[in-house]
């Protein structure tokens, strides 16, 4: 199989087991969840056309296990790599805002159901087929590289940050693979080769993060999308197992039962066809965004340093920006 990524570029990829799981409904059902939740409103608070910036988890998905597979991880890792969003319902995080065991601060409803997800897909029958153990492949403590907590960097993290970078535009190709092209691996972290790069990387993703991850619109998308959804479950126009449909389908159904007022206000939100602002002194809702901010390691010589050691300006950045971002929105009448 040969899959073209927008930055990667051409990837052959053989391995049976990657191509069955690529080919399973839980992979392809990625296609139809938007990466960053709900791009409609999204792309129009930022002034990007939706259709030139929409991406999904399917996307995403695959660059992690290219990310991974470039380097040389196992093939284990690359496995986990590839399905390690799967567990996503519908408009992504939106969902953290939406039921009460999501988690508006850290975003953690996708991988609290993780498990118990795929357990229930057509994943460990696959996976069994190869002879592959089922709970070490669900276990991310066992993949280093893929995943690793805040402000360090994993396959996870350096390929939504390095993609969601290129489709807004705030990094082209030869920016990107200068970034790729100077990231080594050893003991099971990210590092980059001198401090140059990982400066031009940690403002890249700190600038992603002011503006598209933690930003006022994506608050704004976070609150609305997760204001239809609560209603449209608490109301039973929805199902919780509809969550795990396609963006699309929902949208779908909502707009079957907008004769209720109160979710046409709050579909109006959700389509950005009401004005709002930021106002701490008068407001309506009152919002937190996950902030991520990265502390990357490099090359001194045979030695490590992250960035912040070397930078006290950096490490007052990490302090600050570790913090959740809050916004409190004034919705007009």
């Amino acid at each position: 199989m040969i899959y073209r990524d927008r930055i990667y570029g051409k990837v052959k990829i053989e391995a049976p087991i990657i191509l069955e799981l690529i080919k399973s409904p839980s992979l392809q059902r990625l296609k139809g969840i938007d990466q960053a939740g709900y791009l409609p409103l999204l792309s129009r608070l930022l002034g990007f056309p939706y259709l030139k910036v929409k991406h999904n988890r399917f996307e995403h998905s695959l660059g992690v296990f290219i990310l991974l597979k470039k380097f040389n991880a196992p093939l284990e890792e690359q496995i986990a790599g590839l399905i390690h969003d799967v567990s996503h319902p519908v408009f992504s995080h939106c969902i953290d805002y939406a039921l009460d065991e999501g988690s508006e601060i850290a975003h953690t409803y996708q991988d609290n159901i993780f498990e118990k997800f795929v357990k229930n897909s057509e994943i460990p029958k696959i996976l069994n087929k190869y002879r592959l153990d089922v709970a070490y492949i669900l276990n991310k403590n066992n993949f280093p590289l893929l995943e690793r907590e805040l402000p360090d960097l994993c396959a996870d993290r350096l390929d939504y940050s390095l993609r969601t970078a290129f489709i807004f535009r705030e990094a082209d190709r030869k920016k990107i693979d200068y970034l790729l092209n100077n990231l080594i691996i050893e003991n099971n972290f990210w590092i980059f080769k001198n401090l140059k790069v990982a400066k031009i990387y940690a403002q890249l993703f700190f600038k992603m993060n002011t503006i598209y991850y933690a930003g006022f619109p994506s608050a704004i998308m976070f609150r609305t999308t997760g204001d239809v959804i609560r209603y449209t479950l608490q109301k039973r126009y929805l199902k919780r197992e509809d969550l795990f449909k396609t963006d699309k389908e929902i949208i779908a159904k909502i707009k079957k039962y907008l004769n209720d007022k109160t979710l046409k206000l709050f579909f109006k939100r959700m389509q950005g066809r009401v004005k709002f602002k930021n106002n701490p002194q008068n407001y309506d809702v009152h919002v937190f965004c996950k902030s991520r901010i990265v502390d990357p390691l490099f090359k001194v010589g045979n030695n490590v340093k992250r960035l912040s050691e070397a930078d006290k300006k950096w490490a007052k950045i990490v302090k600050e920006e570790s913090k959740p971002k809050e916004y409190f929105i004034k919705f007009e009448k």
